[in-house]
């Protein structure tokens, strides 16, 4: 999640870095805890979740790995 912030839109990748595509076990997850939301439905891949960063999500990726204080 942490790289949709430096995309545009807060755009969450399909593919991670070595170029496997994203589990939707994982996007599933991410949209049912309400971090995630679908952005629009890609024709070429009906399959496919293309999803963004809520400003849940934002939150929980911003305060990830800090100190609780």
């Amino acid at each position: 999640m942490r790289r949709g912030l430096d995309q545009p839109g807060g755009k969450l990748p399909l593919f991670d870095e070595n170029g496997r595509r994203v589990d939707s076990r994982v996007v599933r997850a991410c949209l049912a805890q309400g971090w995630a939301e679908p952005w629009f439905a890609n024709p070429l891949k009906p399959d496919w979740l293309v999803c963004k960063l809520t400003e849940a999500g934002r939150a929980v990726v911003s305060t990830a790995g800090r100190p609780a204080s």
